[in-house]
């Protein structure tokens, strides 16, 4: 069951309660640190649920309120309609980019996601 919904009987302070899964997402990306970056399955894989798909989506509806820049896509391009404010933290951070060649549309840099991708440093294990 992708979607979870409350039951319309359900109390008002709860109509803003996240589903589980979107919860345990944000937590992994709460956790990665500056300059660091997890691909969307790169979390799917940490939490021992759902897919790369599953983590996108949480992260477009409730990554807002956590360092979102940091789950990206596997291959190193930055999030569609927000390359420039990632960017920014990117650059912020110290995050390993590489550089657009002339020929790259928008001439925008790729994550280098080579030295970029962080490897849980031991917190992984076990974590859920």
């Amino acid at each position: 069951m992708s979607e979870q919904s409350l039951p319309e009987e359900a109390p008002a302070e709860y109509a803003d309660a996240l589903p589980e899964y979107a919860e345990r997402v944000l937590e992994v990306a709460e956790t990665i640190p500056p300059g660091r970056v997890l691909t969307y399955g790169d979390v799917a894989e940490w939490l021992g649920e759902g897919g790369p798909r599953q983590v996108g989506r949480v992260m477009a509806h409730y990554g807002g309120a956590v360092p979102w820049w940091r789950v990206v896509r596997a291959d190193g391009v930055l999030l569609p309609g927000h390359e420039l404010r990632a960017l920014g933290h990117y650059r912020e951070e110290g995050t390993p980019l590489k550089e657009a060649g002339r020929a790259t549309e928008g001439h925008l840099p790729r994550l280098d996601m080579r030295r970029a991708r962080w490897d849980g440093g031991g917190h992984a294990q076990g974590h859920t």
